[in-house]
Protein backbone atom coordinates (compact mmCIF):
# COMPACT_ATOMS: atom_id res chain seq x y z
CA UNK A 1 0.00 0.00 0.00
CA UNK A 2 1.59 3.29 -1.15
CA UNK A 3 1.35 6.25 1.22
CA UNK A 4 1.86 9.96 0.53
CA UNK A 5 2.80 10.68 4.13
CA UNK A 6 6.49 11.09 4.88
CA UNK A 7 7.75 10.58 8.41
CA UNK A 8 10.87 11.70 10.29
CA UNK A 9 13.85 9.35 10.07
CA UNK A 10 13.82 6.56 12.63
CA UNK A 11 16.46 5.13 14.92
CA UNK A 12 16.59 1.47 13.88
CA UNK A 13 18.42 -1.52 15.32
CA UNK A 14 19.23 -4.46 13.04
CA UNK A 15 20.11 -7.73 14.78
CA UNK A 16 22.52 -9.78 12.70
CA UNK A 17 25.08 -8.94 9.99
CA UNK A 18 24.32 -11.84 7.68
CA UNK A 19 22.89 -11.38 4.16
CA UNK A 20 19.45 -10.21 5.31
CA UNK A 21 20.83 -7.92 8.01
CA UNK A 22 23.35 -6.29 5.69
CA UNK A 23 20.87 -5.52 2.94
CA UNK A 24 18.36 -4.30 5.53
CA UNK A 25 20.95 -1.89 6.91
CA UNK A 26 21.76 -0.67 3.40
CA UNK A 27 18.10 -0.03 2.52
CA UNK A 28 17.31 1.61 5.86
CA UNK A 29 20.19 4.04 5.49
CA UNK A 30 19.18 4.73 1.89
CA UNK A 31 15.80 5.85 3.22
CA UNK A 32 17.51 8.23 5.65
CA UNK A 33 17.15 6.25 8.85
CA UNK A 34 19.78 6.09 11.59
CA UNK A 35 20.93 2.48 11.74
CA UNK A 36 23.05 0.37 14.06
CA UNK A 37 23.69 -3.35 13.49
CA UNK A 38 24.46 -5.66 16.42
CA UNK A 39 26.41 -8.76 15.40
CA UNK A 40 27.40 -11.43 17.92
CA UNK A 41 30.36 -12.68 15.85
CA UNK A 42 33.63 -10.92 14.99
CA UNK A 43 32.81 -10.37 11.32
CA UNK A 44 29.97 -10.14 8.81
CA UNK A 45 28.41 -13.17 7.15
CA UNK A 46 26.06 -14.68 9.69
CA UNK A 47 25.57 -18.31 8.76
CA UNK A 48 28.30 -17.98 6.10
CA UNK A 49 30.98 -17.13 8.66
CA UNK A 50 32.44 -20.62 9.04
CA UNK A 51 33.36 -21.64 12.59
CA UNK A 52 35.30 -24.91 12.98
CA UNK A 53 35.08 -24.75 16.76
CA UNK A 54 32.15 -26.87 17.91
CA UNK A 55 33.79 -28.65 20.85
CA UNK A 56 31.83 -26.67 23.44
CA UNK A 57 28.49 -27.21 21.72
CA UNK A 58 25.84 -29.69 22.79
CA UNK A 59 26.09 -32.35 20.01
CA UNK A 60 22.32 -32.28 19.58
CA UNK A 61 22.00 -28.51 19.90
CA UNK A 62 19.19 -28.70 22.43
CA UNK A 63 20.27 -25.70 24.49
CA UNK A 64 18.26 -22.48 24.20
CA UNK A 65 21.34 -20.37 23.52
CA UNK A 66 24.01 -22.00 21.35
CA UNK A 67 27.65 -20.94 21.42
CA UNK A 68 28.22 -21.49 17.70
CA UNK A 69 25.89 -19.75 15.25
CA UNK A 70 27.07 -21.22 11.95
CA UNK A 71 25.95 -24.69 10.84
CA UNK A 72 28.26 -24.79 7.81
CA UNK A 73 30.59 -27.76 7.32
CA UNK A 74 34.06 -27.37 5.83
CA UNK A 75 33.33 -28.80 2.37
CA UNK A 76 29.98 -27.08 1.82
CA UNK A 77 29.39 -25.65 -1.66
CA UNK A 78 26.44 -23.62 -2.91
CA UNK A 79 23.54 -25.58 -4.34
CA UNK A 80 22.60 -22.69 -6.64
CA UNK A 81 24.84 -21.13 -9.30
CA UNK A 82 26.43 -17.83 -8.30
CA UNK A 83 24.65 -15.95 -11.10
CA UNK A 84 21.29 -16.13 -9.31
CA UNK A 85 22.65 -15.44 -5.83
CA UNK A 86 23.62 -11.78 -5.94
CA UNK A 87 21.59 -8.79 -4.80
CA UNK A 88 19.97 -6.95 -7.73
CA UNK A 89 22.50 -4.08 -7.79
CA UNK A 90 25.59 -6.06 -6.78
CA UNK A 91 26.24 -9.20 -8.86
CA UNK A 92 28.11 -12.16 -7.40
CA UNK A 93 31.05 -11.90 -9.80
CA UNK A 94 33.89 -14.26 -10.55
CA UNK A 95 37.13 -12.74 -9.30
CA UNK A 96 40.61 -13.91 -10.23
CA UNK A 97 42.58 -15.50 -7.44
CA UNK A 98 39.44 -16.59 -5.60
CA UNK A 99 37.06 -19.54 -5.87
CA UNK A 100 35.98 -19.06 -9.51
CA UNK A 101 33.58 -22.00 -9.71
CA UNK A 102 29.92 -21.41 -10.59
CA UNK A 103 28.97 -23.31 -7.44
CA UNK A 104 31.69 -22.04 -5.11
CA UNK A 105 32.44 -23.02 -1.54
CA UNK A 106 31.01 -21.16 1.44
CA UNK A 107 34.14 -19.01 1.79
CA UNK A 108 33.51 -17.36 -1.57
CA UNK A 109 30.01 -16.28 -0.57
CA UNK A 110 31.44 -14.86 2.65
CA UNK A 111 33.89 -12.81 0.56
CA UNK A 112 31.00 -11.61 -1.60
CA UNK A 113 29.19 -10.37 1.50
CA UNK A 114 32.40 -8.69 2.67
CA UNK A 115 32.70 -7.01 -0.74
CA UNK A 116 29.06 -5.89 -0.51
CA UNK A 117 29.78 -4.45 2.92
CA UNK A 118 32.82 -2.55 1.68
CA UNK A 119 31.18 -1.27 -1.53
CA UNK A 120 28.27 0.27 0.35
CA UNK A 121 30.25 1.35 3.43
CA UNK A 122 28.25 -0.71 5.91
CA UNK A 123 30.92 -1.66 8.46
CA UNK A 124 30.72 1.70 10.19
CA UNK A 125 27.18 0.79 11.28
CA UNK A 126 28.08 -2.62 12.74
CA UNK A 127 28.95 -3.33 16.37
CA UNK A 128 30.75 -6.67 16.33
CA UNK A 129 31.07 -9.16 19.21
CA UNK A 130 27.81 -7.80 20.57
CA UNK A 131 25.00 -10.14 21.55
CA UNK A 132 21.42 -8.97 21.95
CA UNK A 133 19.96 -10.46 25.13
CA UNK A 134 16.52 -8.84 25.18
CA UNK A 135 14.13 -6.95 22.88
CA UNK A 136 10.82 -5.75 24.28
CA UNK A 137 8.20 -3.04 23.85
CA UNK A 138 8.77 0.15 25.79
CA UNK A 139 5.10 1.09 26.01
CA UNK A 140 2.55 -1.56 25.26
CA UNK A 141 -0.38 0.29 23.71
CA UNK A 142 -2.28 0.15 20.46
CA UNK A 143 -0.44 -1.82 17.78
CA UNK A 144 1.56 0.40 15.44
CA UNK A 145 0.97 3.64 17.39
CA UNK A 146 4.40 5.15 18.15
CA UNK A 147 5.64 1.83 19.50
CA UNK A 148 9.26 1.90 20.67
CA UNK A 149 11.59 -0.93 21.61
CA UNK A 150 14.03 -1.58 24.43
CA UNK A 151 17.16 -3.44 23.30
CA UNK A 152 19.60 -4.88 25.83
CA UNK A 153 22.96 -6.00 24.54
CA UNK A 154 26.24 -7.27 25.93
CA UNK A 155 29.72 -7.17 24.42
CA UNK A 156 31.80 -10.34 24.63
CA UNK A 157 34.68 -8.67 26.46
CA UNK A 158 32.42 -6.98 28.97
CA UNK A 159 29.76 -8.47 31.24
CA UNK A 160 27.97 -5.14 31.54
CA UNK A 161 24.53 -4.98 29.93
CA UNK A 162 23.80 -1.87 27.85
CA UNK A 163 20.23 -0.74 27.22
CA UNK A 164 19.01 1.49 24.38
CA UNK A 165 15.64 2.49 22.98
CA UNK A 166 14.88 2.31 19.24
CA UNK A 167 11.95 3.25 17.05
CA UNK A 168 12.14 -0.07 15.25
CA UNK A 169 14.02 -3.38 15.40
CA UNK A 170 14.78 -5.63 12.41
CA UNK A 171 15.41 -9.24 13.46
CA UNK A 172 17.79 -10.76 10.90
CA UNK A 173 19.21 -13.68 12.89
CA UNK A 174 18.53 -16.37 10.29
CA UNK A 175 16.94 -19.78 10.75
CA UNK A 176 19.73 -22.32 10.24
CA UNK A 177 21.16 -22.39 13.76
CA UNK A 178 18.63 -23.94 16.14
CA UNK A 179 18.49 -27.68 15.35
CA UNK A 180 15.12 -29.24 14.69
CA UNK A 181 15.12 -32.71 16.21
CA UNK A 182 12.85 -35.73 16.19
CA UNK A 183 11.99 -37.36 19.51
CA UNK A 184 15.45 -38.24 20.74
CA UNK A 185 15.63 -41.55 22.55
CA UNK A 186 18.32 -42.52 25.05
CA UNK A 187 21.20 -44.35 23.42
CA UNK A 188 24.62 -45.16 24.81
CA UNK A 189 26.43 -44.34 21.60
CA UNK A 190 27.05 -41.02 19.84
CA UNK A 191 24.15 -38.88 18.57
CA UNK A 192 24.58 -35.45 16.99
CA UNK A 193 22.87 -32.93 14.76
CA UNK A 194 24.42 -31.78 11.49
CA UNK A 195 24.71 -28.31 13.11
CA UNK A 196 27.94 -29.52 14.73
CA UNK A 197 29.25 -31.59 11.77
CA UNK A 198 32.35 -30.06 10.19
CA UNK A 199 34.66 -32.70 8.66
CA UNK A 200 34.39 -36.46 7.95
CA UNK A 201 37.62 -37.63 9.62
CA UNK A 202 36.14 -38.26 13.13
CA UNK A 203 33.91 -40.94 11.54
CA UNK A 204 36.70 -42.98 9.98
CA UNK A 205 35.90 -46.72 10.00
CA UNK A 206 32.61 -46.09 11.81
CA UNK A 207 29.13 -47.28 10.95
CA UNK A 208 27.06 -44.10 10.66
CA UNK A 209 23.32 -43.64 10.34
CA UNK A 210 22.38 -40.33 8.69
CA UNK A 211 18.78 -39.33 9.41
CA UNK A 212 17.18 -37.24 6.66
CA UNK A 213 17.90 -37.15 2.93
CA UNK A 214 17.63 -33.40 2.43
CA UNK A 215 20.54 -31.44 0.93
CA UNK A 216 22.73 -31.67 4.04
CA UNK A 217 21.91 -35.35 4.56
CA UNK A 218 22.89 -36.16 0.99
CA UNK A 219 26.05 -34.03 1.10
CA UNK A 220 27.27 -35.49 4.38
CA UNK A 221 26.49 -39.05 3.30
CA UNK A 222 28.44 -38.60 0.06
CA UNK A 223 31.37 -37.11 1.96
CA UNK A 224 31.45 -39.98 4.46
CA UNK A 225 31.73 -42.73 1.84
CA UNK A 226 35.50 -42.19 1.64
CA UNK A 227 36.11 -42.59 5.38
CA UNK A 228 33.26 -44.46 7.08
CA UNK A 229 32.88 -48.22 7.04
CA UNK A 230 29.17 -48.01 6.20
CA UNK A 231 26.63 -45.20 5.91
CA UNK A 232 22.91 -45.85 6.27
CA UNK A 233 20.79 -43.00 4.95
CA UNK A 234 17.47 -43.12 6.79
CA UNK A 235 14.70 -41.43 4.80
CA UNK A 236 10.96 -40.92 5.14
CA UNK A 237 10.57 -42.45 1.69
CA UNK A 238 12.75 -44.82 -0.26
CA UNK A 239 11.41 -43.23 -3.44
CA UNK A 240 14.40 -40.98 -4.10
CA UNK A 241 15.69 -38.88 -6.99
CA UNK A 242 17.50 -40.37 -9.96
CA UNK A 243 20.67 -38.62 -8.82
CA UNK A 244 20.63 -40.04 -5.30
CA UNK A 245 19.77 -43.48 -6.64
CA UNK A 246 22.86 -43.33 -8.89
CA UNK A 247 25.08 -42.34 -5.96
CA UNK A 248 23.78 -45.21 -3.80
CA UNK A 249 24.33 -47.75 -6.58
CA UNK A 250 27.87 -46.43 -7.12
CA UNK A 251 29.06 -46.76 -3.51
CA UNK A 252 28.90 -50.18 -1.88
CA UNK A 253 29.08 -48.72 1.63
CA UNK A 254 26.12 -46.33 1.18
CA UNK A 255 22.69 -47.81 1.90
CA UNK A 256 19.17 -46.38 1.79
CA UNK A 257 16.93 -47.31 4.73
CA UNK A 258 13.46 -46.41 6.04
CA UNK A 259 12.91 -44.38 9.19
CA UNK A 260 14.21 -45.51 12.58
CA UNK A 261 11.79 -47.48 14.73
CA UNK A 262 13.90 -47.98 17.86
CA UNK A 263 17.36 -47.67 19.39
CA UNK A 264 18.72 -50.58 21.42
CA UNK A 265 21.22 -50.56 24.28
CA UNK A 266 23.58 -52.88 22.42
CA UNK A 267 24.02 -50.30 19.63
CA UNK A 268 21.40 -51.73 17.30
CA UNK A 269 19.26 -49.34 15.28
CA UNK A 270 16.03 -50.96 14.16
CA UNK A 271 14.25 -49.55 11.12
CA UNK A 272 10.51 -49.56 10.42
CA UNK A 273 10.79 -52.49 8.02
CA UNK A 274 12.34 -54.64 10.75
CA UNK A 275 15.91 -54.53 9.42
CA UNK A 276 18.63 -53.36 11.78
CA UNK A 277 22.30 -52.37 11.99
CA UNK A 278 24.78 -51.92 14.81
CA UNK A 279 26.04 -48.35 14.50
CA UNK A 280 28.59 -46.09 16.14
CA UNK A 281 26.99 -42.72 15.41
CA UNK A 282 23.69 -41.15 14.40
CA UNK A 283 23.81 -37.80 12.57
CA UNK A 284 20.46 -36.02 12.45
CA UNK A 285 20.15 -33.95 9.26
CA UNK A 286 16.63 -32.94 10.21
CA UNK A 287 16.69 -29.21 9.61
CA UNK A 288 16.30 -26.16 11.78
CA UNK A 289 13.69 -24.24 13.74
CA UNK A 290 13.02 -20.53 14.06
CA UNK A 291 14.25 -19.33 17.44
CA UNK A 292 14.02 -15.85 18.97
CA UNK A 293 14.87 -16.37 22.67
CA UNK A 294 15.55 -12.64 23.16
CA UNK A 295 12.26 -11.37 21.71
CA UNK A 296 9.38 -10.34 23.99
CA UNK A 297 6.32 -9.14 22.06
CA UNK A 298 3.65 -9.83 24.70
CA UNK A 299 2.28 -12.65 22.55
CA UNK A 300 1.83 -10.58 19.37
CA UNK A 301 4.51 -12.56 17.51
CA UNK A 302 4.81 -16.21 18.45
CA UNK A 303 6.45 -19.27 16.93
CA UNK A 304 4.03 -22.18 16.54
CA UNK A 305 5.91 -25.22 15.21
CA UNK A 306 8.04 -22.84 13.12
CA UNK A 307 5.02 -20.88 11.91
CA UNK A 308 5.36 -17.11 12.19
CA UNK A 309 4.97 -14.01 10.07
CA UNK A 310 7.92 -13.62 7.77
CA UNK A 311 9.16 -13.68 4.17
CA UNK A 312 12.43 -15.03 2.85
CA UNK A 313 13.06 -12.41 0.22
CA UNK A 314 15.82 -10.41 1.84
CA UNK A 315 16.23 -7.47 -0.47
CA UNK A 316 12.59 -6.83 -1.30
CA UNK A 317 11.75 -7.29 2.37
CA UNK A 318 14.45 -4.79 3.33
CA UNK A 319 13.14 -2.18 0.90
CA UNK A 320 9.62 -2.68 2.21
CA UNK A 321 10.66 -2.28 5.84
CA UNK A 322 12.72 0.84 5.10
CA UNK A 323 9.86 2.47 3.17
CA UNK A 324 7.31 1.57 5.83
CA UNK A 325 9.39 3.39 8.41
CA UNK A 326 9.86 6.43 6.18
CA UNK A 327 6.13 6.62 5.44
CA UNK A 328 6.38 5.90 1.69
CA UNK A 329 4.30 2.79 2.26
CA UNK A 330 1.69 1.87 4.83
CA UNK A 331 0.52 -1.39 6.32
CA UNK A 332 -3.04 -2.60 5.80
CA UNK A 333 -5.24 -2.56 8.88
CA UNK A 334 -4.61 -5.06 11.69
CA UNK A 335 -7.80 -6.97 10.81
CA UNK A 336 -6.86 -7.18 7.12
CA UNK A 337 -3.43 -8.56 7.96
CA UNK A 338 -4.70 -11.10 10.46
CA UNK A 339 -7.40 -12.31 8.06
CA UNK A 340 -4.84 -12.63 5.28
CA UNK A 341 -2.58 -14.71 7.54
CA UNK A 342 -5.45 -16.98 8.56
CA UNK A 343 -6.44 -17.52 4.93
CA UNK A 344 -2.85 -18.31 3.98
CA UNK A 345 -2.37 -20.78 6.85
CA UNK A 346 -5.70 -22.42 6.02
CA UNK A 347 -4.67 -22.86 2.39
CA UNK A 348 -1.43 -24.54 3.52
CA UNK A 349 -3.31 -26.81 5.94
CA UNK A 350 -5.77 -27.84 3.20
CA UNK A 351 -2.81 -28.60 0.94
CA UNK A 352 -1.39 -30.88 3.63
CA UNK A 353 1.74 -28.79 4.20
CA UNK A 354 3.25 -29.43 7.68
CA UNK A 355 3.46 -26.37 9.91
CA UNK A 356 7.25 -26.37 9.92
CA UNK A 357 7.20 -26.09 6.10
CA UNK A 358 4.75 -23.18 6.08
CA UNK A 359 7.39 -20.77 4.86
CA UNK A 360 8.76 -22.89 2.03
CA UNK A 361 7.19 -20.28 -0.23
CA UNK A 362 10.12 -18.99 -2.24
CA UNK A 363 8.50 -19.84 -5.56
CA UNK A 364 8.90 -17.50 -8.51
CA UNK A 365 5.19 -16.71 -8.49
CA UNK A 366 5.15 -15.83 -4.80
CA UNK A 367 8.34 -13.76 -5.07
CA UNK A 368 6.91 -11.72 -7.95
CA UNK A 369 3.59 -11.28 -6.18
CA UNK A 370 5.38 -10.05 -3.09
CA UNK A 371 7.47 -7.71 -5.23
CA UNK A 372 4.31 -6.17 -6.66
CA UNK A 373 3.21 -5.26 -3.15
CA UNK A 374 6.42 -3.43 -2.34
CA UNK A 375 7.40 -1.98 -5.72
CA UNK A 376 10.21 -4.50 -6.27
CA UNK A 377 10.92 -5.72 -9.84
CA UNK A 378 10.02 -9.24 -10.90
CA UNK A 379 12.77 -11.82 -11.04
CA UNK A 380 14.48 -11.86 -14.44
CA UNK A 381 13.52 -14.75 -16.69
CA UNK A 382 17.16 -15.83 -17.04
CA UNK A 383 17.42 -16.04 -13.26
CA UNK A 384 14.37 -18.29 -13.08
CA UNK A 385 15.60 -20.48 -15.93
CA UNK A 386 19.10 -20.86 -14.46
CA UNK A 387 17.56 -21.88 -11.15
CA UNK A 388 15.36 -24.51 -12.79
CA UNK A 389 18.28 -25.75 -14.90
CA UNK A 390 20.39 -26.28 -11.77
CA UNK A 391 17.56 -28.08 -9.97
CA UNK A 392 16.97 -30.39 -12.94
CA UNK A 393 20.67 -31.17 -13.24
CA UNK A 394 21.01 -31.83 -9.50
CA UNK A 395 18.04 -34.19 -9.58
CA UNK A 396 19.67 -36.30 -12.28
CA UNK A 397 23.36 -35.85 -11.48
CA UNK A 398 23.69 -35.34 -7.75
CA UNK A 399 27.45 -35.91 -7.53
CA UNK A 400 28.47 -33.85 -10.56
CA UNK A 401 25.89 -31.08 -11.14
CA UNK A 402 28.05 -28.39 -9.52
CA UNK A 403 30.88 -28.99 -11.99
CA UNK A 404 29.16 -30.31 -15.12
CA UNK A 405 26.27 -28.45 -16.77
CA UNK A 406 24.93 -27.61 -20.22
CA UNK A 407 23.22 -24.24 -19.72
CA UNK A 408 25.93 -22.13 -21.37
CA UNK A 409 23.50 -20.21 -23.59
CA UNK A 410 21.49 -19.19 -20.53
CA UNK A 411 24.71 -18.22 -18.82
CA UNK A 412 25.68 -15.90 -21.68
CA UNK A 413 22.21 -14.35 -21.59
CA UNK A 414 22.61 -13.69 -17.88
CA UNK A 415 26.03 -12.06 -18.29
CA UNK A 416 24.65 -9.73 -20.98
CA UNK A 417 21.79 -8.58 -18.73
CA UNK A 418 21.75 -5.23 -16.86
CA UNK A 419 22.31 -7.13 -13.62
CA UNK A 420 25.89 -7.89 -14.70
CA UNK A 421 26.62 -4.86 -16.88
CA UNK A 422 25.45 -2.17 -14.45
CA UNK A 423 28.80 -1.79 -12.67
CA UNK A 424 32.27 -0.98 -14.01
CA UNK A 425 33.92 -4.26 -13.10
CA UNK A 426 36.45 -6.73 -14.41
CA UNK A 427 35.30 -8.87 -17.30
CA UNK A 428 33.71 -12.15 -16.31
CA UNK A 429 35.47 -15.34 -17.50
CA UNK A 430 33.06 -17.45 -19.49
Amino acid sequence: MVSDRSQPSKNVCVIGAGPSGLVAARELRKEGHNVVVFEQSHDVGGQWLYDPNVEVEDPLGRETSLNVHSSIYASLRLTSPREIMGFTDFPFLVKKGRDMRRFPGHGELLMYLSDFCAFFGLREMIRFNTKVEYVGMLDYGEFGKDLRWIVRRKEKKCEKMVEEVFDAVVVATGHYSKPRLPSIRAWKRKQMHSHVYRVPEPFRNEVVVVVGNSLSGQDISMELVDVAKDIYLSAKSTDVSEGLSRVISKHENLHLCPQIDSLQEDGRIVFLDGTWVIADTIIYCTGYSYSFPFLDTKGIVVVDDDRLIGFPFFESQAKWIAQLLSGKRALPSWDEMMNSIKEFYHSRDVAGVPKHNTHDIASFEYCDKYGDNVGFPHLEEWRKELCLSALTNADANLETYRDSYDDHELLQLAHQSPHFTQLEVESIPM
